[in-house]
């Protein structure tokens, strides 16, 4: 009983002592996502496709997100700190939690039917 108590434990100090995400620019982390390519998978607005996983406009929390990028699983290729830094990863986090939700599938008409 008490060996899961002592996992939560060592979780809870090992977040709480992770650096926050850095304050982002959506704008120029909208520029990394075209220039990178992340939209042939992602969509325009992160909001996923036939290739990619949906982004926006909860990413995953700041930690998760970085460890995913820097070395993902699958077809996604790694973004490396040579590709982007740490402060780009902001921009581009910042992007993706700027993105509105997609509407509803009942408001679009033409799925409606």
């Amino acid at each position: 009983m008490i060996r899961p108590l002592v996992v939560l434990a060592f979780a809870i100090i090992a977040q709480a002592s992770q650096p926050p995400a850095l304050a982002g620019d959506a704008e120029h982390g909208r520029t990394l996502f075209v220039k990178n390519g992340c939209y042939q998978c992602h969509n325009y607005e992160g909001h996923g496709g036939a290739a990619g996983a949906r982004l926006a406009p909860n990413p995953l929390p700041w930690r998760g997100f970085v460890s995913y990028v820097r070395a993902p699983r699958g077809d996604m290729p790694p973004y490396t700190v040579k590709v982007m830094s740490e402060q780009e990863l902001a921009d581009l986090y910042a992007y993706l939690r700027s993105r509105p939700r997609p509407p509803a599938v009942s408001n679009i008409p033409l799925l409606a039917r």
